[in-house]
């Protein structure tokens, strides 16, 4: 349809992947060199200069294979929650499939046949097959960045400043997908379209005490009850410090655009002013 061709040009334009002339810019030219969507492809880039390369390449594997948690037959749901919350990050869950990622890794690395990481799985209500192939995935991307001569960072993943890197490089690709929590009971309004979502079943922070406010998620499902999936907290600084100013500006009015400049006015005040006076 000709609104979503033009949806996807603008969407394109916003993540600096166009010229002027709405030819492939030459940071676009890298982005398309990943068999990834647009945001992903991004992310990635992002983290070359955040230093959080590893930490992203494994999300980027991570959400492109098939979800790796398994519907727990009935009766076993609280079995498989339990199992699940052992890998379960307080910063979101793309970080909680770092953790997913790296403790497979280690299972392999500690199993001598193929049936003993199939057993691991099982054991903790993951898909194998799903883990298998994100390895996959992410082997062609490493192949794919030393290819185009990008660097990647050594892993430190679980520090402080690691975590907020690997945020700002997902905000840098997926500034599109915010959202906010306007009755704090977990009614996530989404800045673009305006559209209330619940959290996904699978999410770590689902049915948890804590439900942050301000989130970025990877996609929204109206499928699966109108649900965002694969949700990290977000603090409106970072917002403000890295979503574009032109994109910004063409948000909707809504009541978190209106906190989202508060915080632009709290951190520039002398420049707010200027604009005000202009």
């Amino acid at each position: 349809a000709p609104e979503s061709l033009m949806q996807a040009l603008e969407d394109l334009d916003y993540l600096a992947a166009l010229d002027n002339d709405g030819n492939l810019s030459e940071f676009g030219i890298i982005m398309s060199e990943f068999p990834l969507d647009p945001q992903l492809s991004k992310s990635i880039l992002a983290s070359c200069e955040f230093e959080c390369v590893d930490e992203m390449l494994t999300i980027a594997a991570m959400v492109t294979a098939p979800n790796c948690f398994l519907h727990a037959p009935p009766g076993t749901e609280e079995i498989a929650l339990t199992c699940w919350r052992k890998f379960s990050h307080p910063a979101g869950d793309h970080f909680t499939l770092i953790n997913v990622f790296n403790a497979f890794k280690e299972a392999s690395a500690n199993s001598a046949s193929q049936c003993n990481n199939e057993k691991w799985c099982r054991d903790y209500f993951l898909s194998c097959s799903a883990l298998r192939m994100a390895e996959i995935i992410r082997a062609e991307l490493v192949e794919i960045m030393k290819r185009i001569e990008l660097p990647i960072s050594e892993p430190d993943f679980g520090s402080k400043e690691n975590i907020l890197s690997i945020k700002k490089s997902l905000l840098s690709g997926y500034f599109m997908h915010i959202a906010r929590d306007v009755d704090g009971s977990g009614n996530y309004l989404m800045l673009t379209h305006r559209q209330v979502a619940q959290l996904h079943p699978f999410s770590s922070y689902y049915n948890t005490r804590r439900i942050p406010e301000w989130v970025l998620f990877h996609e929204f499902s109206i499928s699966e009850d109108n649900s965002i999936r694969v949700v990290s907290e977000i603090s409106p600084d970072l917002v403000v410090e890295l979503v574009p100013q032109y994109y910004f500006s063409n948000l909707p009015p809504s009541e978190s655009k209106d906190i989202l400049q508060e915080v632009i006015n709290h951190l520039s005040p002398v420049s707010t002013m200027k604009e005000e006076q202009k």
